[in-house]
């Protein structure tokens, strides 16, 4: 469905990605793990066409996105929810989700998904006239979550969903990406919550310092020795 071959990217002298290869089948939960600087976002941002690459490929079933415009890329039915949430703070609610649908013109359509996002998401129908900068952090990330879902992607992308939130808003946010994933989603999640993002992840990559070192069924990365000492917390 999507898949990244050789990807590099370049900031300034710093080699933020070095050919990385990264394949994402349908309906699955794929997660990228690793610490701060490793190149998981740098990927994401790749992908959307939102930085240079300097050398790779990337294909989306079988068409090529490499160079193509992030408008574009959203269009083909790929979209990023974005680390920090950046919803627009001096628009309601509703008016962040209908910008969420800048790509569409079918007016009814996107009613019926207004509403949809109400149905899975409660806590913003009720707040459905306030503005997105007087919500709690865990109902941006519902926002930027659902503003996403008006694109009605295939592929949603996410870059640290949980990150910023008390831990029952963590629960929360990833049992709303098991049921989107459920409701036909493929998902590529970029998570600092290791734990949580491999229990979830049908399959996970593991990168350090721009290079992928490590690969395979998320359960069995999350069992990996050298995973459970770097990410975890747990010793050998």
């Amino acid at each position: 469905m999507l898949k990244v071959s050789n990807l590099h990217v370049n900031y300034g002298g710093i080699n933020a990605l070095r050919g990385i290869d990264i394949s994402i089948e349908e309906n699955q939960i794929v997660t990228l793990i690793g610490a701060n600087g490793a190149g998981k976002s740098s990927t994401l941002r790749a992908i959307m066409g939102l930085v240079e690459k300097s050398q790779g490929k990337i294909e989306y079933n079988g068409e090529d996105l490499t160079n193509m415009a992030t408008k574009d890329i959203v269009k083909k039915g790929i979209v990023m929810v974005p680390e920090g949430r950046r919803v627009f703070e001096d628009l309601t609610v509703e008016e962040n989700l209908i910008l969420g649908a800048y790509t569409r013109t079918d007016m009814a359509g996107i009613r019926e998904d207004i509403d949809k996002m109400f149905e899975l998401f409660p806590r913003l129908k009720e707040r459905h006239w306030q503005k997105a900068g007087t919500l709690s952090g865990g109902e941006q990330q519902m926002l930027a979550v659902a503003r996403a879902l008006m694109v009605r992607p295939e592929v949603l992308m996410m870059d640290e969903p949980s990150l910023g939130l008390a831990p029952l808003l963590v629960k929360d946010i990833f049992e709303i990406i098991k049921t989107l994933n459920q409701q036909g989603n493929t998902i590529l999640l970029v998570e600092q919550n290791a734990k949580k993002a491999l229990e979830i992840a049908d399959y996970a990559y593991v990168l350090e310092t721009g290079e992928l070192v490590l690969e395979g069924p998320g359960k069995e990365v999350l069992m990996n020795d050298r995973v459970k000492e770097a990410y975890l917390g747990e010793a050998k």
